[in-house]
């Protein structure tokens, strides 16, 4: 495991304080002598999932014209490095500047600090129009990187395809009616598995859809371009970058976010445009550099060096990839890149000559150390706390749900840290297990999800995720003897964990013995009372209590954390119903009927609650929309014939007689009693 040395955290630390104190400048001086109409405009392309040997000249199956084009007249880096081999952590370091252990955010499913300073937030304030066009929930504006774009384009869930990701920016481009300059990002997720080309590419890459789906990104940035410099006022520069790439089976990894060899970790980097020089440069560079060079690009750099606008800054590149680390407790992963040599650390030394050797099929550790400077930065690289790491994910279970349908699972625990955890190279026989397994528990299919949780465990007795994931998964089908039996296995895994505190407790919370949760989720919540899933757990067990004003507190806390689920709006109409907080109840259930559209269901508690609020049109609109199927229909009728009276409406002798043949035990002596009808 890599040793934690305070100087390269130093160094993390001045580069924000840095940051932030260059935002402070600019705040004071404006536009740092330069007018916002000399500034030029800027694109910047992300491609997802995108190998460097998959677009540019060199690319073989594929050829990528609009890219190529680009290479043409522009400066190509053609050993450029993601920082992580994740959509969100590669993104955050080109949008901050820093390497993930600077901002913070290592794997998808994070949220990005509010006090690390992006990109758009520098050129917002110099006078920039900004607009973001991300193609991908990964990026959803709830994961932080929103801040600083006045236009942020995203999607709800899933994913969209280029064409209309380019269909949309262009519209906004085509929009501009100042002389504002622009900053636009646009962000293509195609490549990503499955890999599914539109036509025709589908039919021409029937063999290779990746590329297919490559091929069909490159007609899209030819588009973009192409509208954006017609668009542009003045000078524009465009720059073209990878977040990572794809396994495609390469060291057993067919698809990225466990490894950190070549496959997933150089990407296609190219700009072009008003003050570029052009050329190629085959010396390494980081990805985060993005960062410096669009600012330098604005004329808000501060001749640090660290553009990649007329030179490559010579440095030993970083990058690491810890999602196996912080998901089931193997090897935590740096890479090191000096010159042509790569070396990994990852329990031990894995050394590449990558110019030589680009597959990196020949490890040369046994015979070759790691030049100085690459042993200083793999030294001194933070690993992250994994207990941390998983508090700050903090996903509720429908992000969790967005995110695995694209392929992307993140553990819901802090792993066990082992002397003698396993290599993640060591492990990829168990991968494609692994994300199986997961998501299939995230789907909610346990019963399919069982037997592969088993086989992880077997092949892995140290992976408390899988432990916990496989108890939970008994819990989900009501097997409770099977669910405390591996629940037993976690705990004498991790004695001390929170997690399995809280997974048992939300166990013990669906079942009988529920009034034993109660301890176990205060635990949890004393030592983090922002833990999401707790909170959930929490409000089911003080309902149970019969405590319902201790139940909205925690709904209420819940809620200031995340956006509320629908079926939760609805439980806290109910409870609000109980403690005759009728104005809290509407809100509830209005909310839960804006969100449910046709498949709400509780119009006759809404129409109730207008009437005790004297909303009588309302009343009367909700009440008519109770079905005749429904088991409280007497009462709708009732409360129906009250509205009409109390509106004069001529039919409401005839609605009084109605509730009165359908009248139900209880409904028949309400009616008895009601003086309106007796007038």
């Amino acid at each position: 495991m890599l040793n934690y040395f305070p100087p390269f955290r130093r160094l993390i630390v001045v580069a924000v304080v840095l940051v932030s104190a260059g935002c402070a400048r600019e705040n004071a001086q404006g536009t740092t002598g330069r007018t916002t109409a000399a500034r030029p405009w800027i694109l910047l392309v992300t491609l997802d999932t995108t190998r460097a040997d998959a677009v540019g000249p060199d690319a073989k199956g594929v050829e990528t014209k609009a890219f190529n084009a680009l290479v043409a007249r522009g400066r190509r880096f053609t050993r450029a490095y993601a920082a992580a081999p994740e959509t969100l952590p590669a993104h955050t370091s080109m949008m901050t500047g820093l390497y993930p252990a600077g901002h913070g955010i290592h794997e998808n499913g994070r949220a990005v600090s509010g006090d690390r300073v992006l990109v758009a937030e520098k050129l917002q304030q110099a006078g920039y129009d900004t607009a973001a066009f991300v193609s991908s929930f990964v990026l959803a504006k709830r994961f932080g990187l929103a801040r600083g774009f006045a236009t942020y384009d995203e999607v709800s869930e899933g994913e969209r395809s280029a064409k209309e990701t380019t269909d949309r920016a262009l519209a906004w481009l085509a929009s501009a009616t100042d002389d504002r300059p622009r900053l636009v990002w646009v962000h293509y997720f195609d490549a990503h598995a499955p890999y599914v080309p539109p036509a025709p590419y589908a039919a021409a890459f029937a063999g290779n859809p990746y590329l297919g789906e490559v091929a069909a990104v490159d007609e899209q940035l030819g588009r973009l371009v192409a509208g954006f410099e017609g668009a542009a006022k003045g000078r524009a520069v465009i720059m073209v970058a990878g977040d990572h790439g794809e396994g495609l089976g390469e060291h057993g990894e067919a698809q990225h976010g466990h490894l950190i060899y070549d496959a997933t970790m150089r990407v296609p980097l190219v700009m072009a445009g008003a003050g570029v020089t052009a050329g190629t440069v085959a010396s390494p560079v980081s990805a985060r550099h993005v960062f410096d060079t669009i600012l330098d690009v604005a004329g808000l750099g501060d001749g640090a060096g660290r553009s990649l606008r007329a030179s490559a800054p010579g440095e030993v590149v970083l990058g690491e990839g810890m999602k196996p680390y912080l998901d089931y407790g193997w090897q935590p992963q740096v890479m090191a890149v000096d010159g042509t040599q790569k070396t990994i650390s990852a329990g031990r030394f894995e050394v590449y000559d990558v110019g030589a050797d680009p597959g990196e099929t020949r490890d040369l550790a046994p015979a070759t150390t790691p030049s100085r400077q690459a042993r200083t930065a793999l030294q001194e690289y933070p690993i992250p706390s994994p207990g941390q790491a998983a508090r700050t994910a903090n996903l509720s279970e429908e992000d969790r749900r967005k995110l695995a349908s694209l392929g992307y699972v993140s553990a819901g625990s802090a792993p066990v840290v082992r002397k003698d955890a396993p290599r993640p190279a060591d492990m990829t026989g168990l991968l494609e297990t692994i994300e199986k397994a997961s998501g299939l528990f995230v789907r909610t299919e346990y019963a399919a999800a069982i037997p592969l949780f088993e086989r992880i465990a077997a092949k892995d007795p140290g992976n408390l995720d899988a432990l916990l994931r496989l108890a939970s998964a008994h819990s989900a089908l009501g097997r409770d003897a099977a669910a405390m039996s591996a629940f037993d296995r976690a705990r004498a895994l991790a004695p001390q964990s929170e997690d399995v505190k809280l997974y048992l407790g939300l166990h013990l919370a669906r079942t009988a013995r529920w009034a034993e949760a109660t301890p176990l989720l205060e635990a949890v919540l004393a030592a983090d009372p922002d833990r999401v899933a707790a909170l959930e757990g929490m409000a089911r067990v003080r309902e149970r209590q019969g405590r319902p004003q201790e139940a909205l507190a925690v709904w209420d806390q819940l809620h200031r954390l995340r956006a509320p689920l629908p079926l939760e709006l609805v439980k806290v109409g109910e409870l609000a119903m109980e403690v005759e907080d009728t104005d809290r109840a509407i809100r509830a259930f209005e909310g839960a009927r804006a969100a449910q559209g046709d498949a709400f269901r509780h119009h006759l508690e809404l129409g109730v609650l207008y009437l005790a609020a004297r909303r009588l049109e309302e009343s009367r609109e909700a009440l008519d929309r109770v079905s005749p199927q429904h088991p409280g229909y007497a009462m709708a009728l009732f409360k129906r014939a009250q509205v009409a009276v109390m509106l004069r409406e001529p039919d409401a002798a005839a609605r009084i007689e109605l509730a009165r043949r359908r009248a139900d035990g209880t409904t028949r002596e309400l009616i008895a009693r009601e003086r309106l009808f007796a007038r």
